[in-house]
């Protein structure tokens, strides 16, 4: 007979707040994590609450029985490549 020992949604919250996650590189995006506001869609995204990690969106939206968000903001710069220019995105720092 096989006996289970489910961790509970508060345990895996102080697993996952304990883990964290390995630095990232320079120029590597920063995720953000939004819940949605009440009435949001996903055909009309609103943004409510933001969590700290992933982790911690993953456990409150499982709480909520709801979707989250996640928001990488972009800016566009120009490249120069050879004699033609581009325009990339590159990630923006939050202020």
């Amino acid at each position: 007979m096989e006996t289970s020992n489910p961790m509970s949604v508060d345990s895996a919250v102080n697993l996952a707040s304990r883990r964290g996650r390995k630095p990232r590189p320079a120029g590597v995006e920063r995720v953000r994590y939004f819940l949605p506001k009440s009435g949001s869609t996903l055909e009309k995204p609103e943004l409510g609450q933001e969590v700290a990690s992933e982790g911690e969106a993953l456990v409150q939206a499982f709480r909520s029985g709801q979707l989250f968000f996640t928001l990488i903001a972009w800016k566009a710069v120009p490249k120069m490549e050879g004699n033609e220019a581009k325009i990339v995105k590159q990630t923006s720092s939050r202020s």
